[in-house]
């Protein structure tokens, strides 16, 4: 006989999940459940809403719709489904049982895409693996590109920021009733997604909402008010509309998806002169320093000691834009120097970046090019961060968290580099999922799994992940994950490489 579908409550009212597979075990999953009303109509380009109360028992056997974006079908790494509906704020909630007595550790997670794509619904995400070892997890969906991050006059800014604190609000008034404990907390997040756990740790107005951050390849977005305001202006114009809600809203959404993309880049710019003006600016689309919700940028907001109270495990991949050049044909004939030179680098920066990079140099242009941009643009990241938790410790006598890093070095048998998104279904023990063959070859080395989901458990229960954290003297001492290597698990000059940027 079929047991019965189980069900949960809400302070909304009652769901009905499904039973879900886990390893070794069945556990239950709650999918496409609103924590707030559908973005669309008045509520377009607003700050999310309460969702309203429903009567009956409401299904939440699917995921729910997912916000609006390019559709890139097999072109990312990570598989991005897309599900139609308005309906698009909503969450995910997988559990070993939906028993309000258990008080489990909860692992919020926020997908990435650059702030302009991913999908809470990916299977890569599929929070079975964590139930089987007594945790909830939780994936959120947020508004993405222009719709959530663009600066429009007369509609509240940070509209995505706002997703992620109205989801982590609803988690904390209901995850109860799914077996979590909502003073147990842990939010996370890989690429954009770990750039957005950064804004959340730097925000005064988010401390209540979690207690530990795990944040892997961030992508530090901070935008500069100018400049968002710029990219919205160069949108309007793009449209034929006034920059402001009104003239953005007599747009059709999908014209906004399809134009936002040349909004963020500088006019004219090609070639090597996109890769500086990523360099410099960063993404193009993300968390706006708007002096209110976000007062300040993340790394000062760190220094001065917000976040300082919540333990946070950080780290990034060896090669995480490499594959956009290791192919490259014409940086074949660039000399490295040059290459570097091109991208803006200084003389005494290139000169010190080749000097501290000779391995990766002799690999050719194209791989060194690769780390370059890497460092650049995460693991500087990681570095930052890291000193600037330990800037703020040192500068008060009240107690404060640790930081760990740590570094995925395992090369990929598909690409021979350990490139982006490649930690993420080892993080999740996804190994059989769709696709992921295709980045961690056939047989993926169920270890390296053991290991780092294996650590993100004994940090999501315990507060630590199983390695010593940084300290005065062991500022740079990191995990290093990888299988069959002859260095030491933990080294003392992990992100030694990005010392060379200056």
């Amino acid at each position: 006989m079929t047991p019965a579908a189980p069900e949960a409550r809400t302070l909304q009212g009652a769901v009905r999940g499904i039973r879900h597979s886990t390893p070794g075990g069945t556990g239950e999953a709650y999918l496409g459940i609103p924590f707030a009303e559908p973005p669309v109509g008045d509520l377009r380009f607003a700050a999310p809403a309460a969702p309203r109360p429903w009567a009956g028992v409401r299904d939440a056997s699917a995921y729910g719709p997912t916000p609006l974006r390019h559709d890139f079908a097999d072109t990312t790494l990570i598989p991005e489904p897309p599900v139609p509906g308005d309906a698009t704020l909503n969450v995910n909630v997988f559990t070993p049982a939906a028993d309000p007595g258990s008080r489990l550790p909860v692992w919020v997670w926020i997908h990435g895409g650059g702030y302009t794509t991913g999908s809470p619904a990916s299977p890569w995400f599929d929070g079975a693996a964590f139930a089987r070892d007594g945790v909830v997890t939780v994936t959120l969906s947020y508004r993405l590109g222009f719709d959530g991050f663009g600066w429009i006059d007369g509609a509240p800014q940070n509209r995505a920021v706002r997703d992620w604190l109205a989801a982590l609000e609803w988690i904390r008034a209901n995850i109860g009733f799914f077996g979590g404990d909502p003073e147990r907390v842990t939010i996370a997040g890989q690429s954009a997604g770990g750039g957005a756990v950064l804004t959340l740790l730097g925000m005064p107005s988010a401390q209540h909402l979690f207690h530990q951050v795990w944040c892997s390849s961030p992508a530090l977005g901070d935008i500069a008010v100018d400049r968002a305001r710029a990219i919205g202006a160069r949108l309007a114009e793009h449209l034929g509309v006034p920059p402001d809600r009104e003239g953005f809203a007599t747009v059709d959404p999908e014209v906004i998806v399809d134009a936002q993309e040349r909004a963020t880049q500088e006019p004219d710019a090609k070639g090597l002169a996109v890769a500086r003006g990523l360099l410099r600016d960063g993404v193009g689309l993300g968390p706006v320093v708007d002096g209110d919700l976000i007062p300040r940028p993340t790394l000062e907001s760190l220094r001065t000691g917000v976040g300082a109270d919540k333990p946070l495990v950080i780290g990034a991949n060896d090669d995480e834009f490499t594959m956009i050049t290791m192919g490259s044909k014409i940086l074949r004939f660039v000399p490295a120097r040059l290459a570097l030179r091109a991208l803006g680098a200084s003389r005494r920066v290139a000169s010190g970046y080749l000097k501290g990079n000779r391995a990766v140099r002799k690999r050719g242009t194209g791989r060194l090019v690769g780390r370059y941009v890497t460092d650049h643009t995460f693991r500087a990241g990681v570095a930052r961060v890291a000193d600037a938790r330990a800037i703020a410790a040192g500068s008060t006598d009240e107690p404060t968290a640790r930081t760990w890093l740590y570094r995925l070095s395992w090369v990929s048998p598909t690409h021979g580099i350990a490139l982006h998104c490649l930690d993420v279904p080892f993080l999740f023990d996804v190994l059989d999922a769709p696709r992921v063959s295709a980045i961690a070859g056939d047989a993926p080395p169920r270890a390296l799994a053991d290991s780092i989901h294996g650590a993100a458990v004994e940090f999501i229960r315990d507060g630590e992940p199983g390695w010593a954290a940084i300290s005065n003297g062991r500022r740079g001492a990191a995990r290093v994950f990888d299988v069959g290597s002859s260095s030491p698990d933990v080294v003392s000059d992990a992100y030694a490489s990005v010392v060379a940027l200056g």
